[in-house]
């Protein structure tokens, strides 16, 4: 049997730099962004678990979604820091397969959760009164359980398809990680099936949640226009345009990589917009949408000065 017919067993992936000295100040870039997003994250996990005064619809969905961005970035960036330092850039089939499955769970579940998230606060502004029996337990615990579940449904579709397409030969992946788009690239058939696939599923997962926050906000700064006082405006304002910047560096990074046409070659500019829904964001959710929150801040002061 030829080589071009033999199936891959591992894959190689070219990294986002050949050059020695660019990555070892990437591995030093790349271990800052993990600890910090590790420590965020694990920091509000720890405090929402601990303090009561925390255990609040918002801050239940923010324990899921810090959750989300744990696993979201340990399934990629430890693999990237050991490929930094080494030469032979490698990863078996089996774990290439499993990186992809997890990345496309979390991530997905993590699209869920933010537009779960924006209709909480639509419901906190727009309807304070009835804000108790809208968001209940249960109703949290549903719509946390729906995003997970919502997740591993793409989850499961995208990553069937694109695993069950052949590849032989060709194992060199230009990526620092697995996902479809990267896979399509060295499949070994016509892979149009895939793309509408994951493009139906991008409808799903990327555009129909965020339409429903953009709805939301639309509808929460309808009402905070009214609002007399100036102090009140900026702080929901404010509170909005910290998720609003979360959302266009998630989703639009997310769009870009998986609702377009897919190109036979990867580019720099593809890879560099991995890096923002694969690191920068999960480190930067923490920081955006808790610890600068005086609740989280106080919080954090009352367990320490135990």
């Amino acid at each position: 049997m030829g080589a071009n017919q033999t199936y891959v067993t591992e894959f190689i992936l070219l990294g986002l730099s050949q050059d020695p000295h660019t990555q070892v100040l990437l591995f030093f870039l790349f271990l800052l962004i993990y600890l910090l997003t590790v420590l965020g994250n694990l920091l509000i996990i720890l405090l929402i678990h601990m303090d009561p005064r925390l255990h609040t619809p918002m801050y239940f969905f923010l324990r899921n979604l810090s959750f989300a961005d744990l696993c979201f970035s340990t399934t990629t960036v430890p693999q990237v820091l050991v490929h930094f330092l080494v030469r032979r850039k490698t990863i078996a089939f089996s774990g290439c397969a499993t990186q992809l499955v997890v990345l496309l769970l979390v991530g997905c579940t993590e699209c869920a959760l933010l537009a779960v998230m924006s209709y909480d606060r639509y419901v906190a502004v727009c309807k304070p009164l009835h804000y108790s029996t809208i968001m209940t337990h249960w109703v949290c615990v549903q719509l946390a359980a729906g995003s997970w579940a919502s997740g591993a449904f793409v989850s499961l579709v995208d990553a069937t398809f694109t695993l069950r397409l052949p590849y032989r030969g060709n194992n060199i992946i230009n990526h620092f990680f697995c996902e479809p788009p990267a896979l399509l690239k060295v499949a070994s058939a016509d892979t149009y099936s895939t793309e509408m696939a994951i493009f139906a599923m991008g409808v799903v997962i990327l555009l129909a949640p965020v339409s429903l926050i953009l709805i939301s906000y639309w509808n929460i700064i309808s009402i905070v226009i009214q609002v007399r006082s100036a102090e009140g405006r900026l702080k929901v304002f404010s509170t909005c345009g910290s998720h609003l910047i979360v959302v266009v560096l998630f989703y639009g990074s997310g769009i870009f990589a998986y609702m377009r046409p897919n190109s036979k070659a990867m580019t720099e500019k593809d890879k560099m917009i991995s890096v923002f829904y694969s690191a920068v964001t999960p480190m930067l959710n923490p920081i955006i949408y808790s610890l600068r929150n005086k609740d989280v801040k106080g919080a954090f002061r009352r367990i320490t000065a135990k």
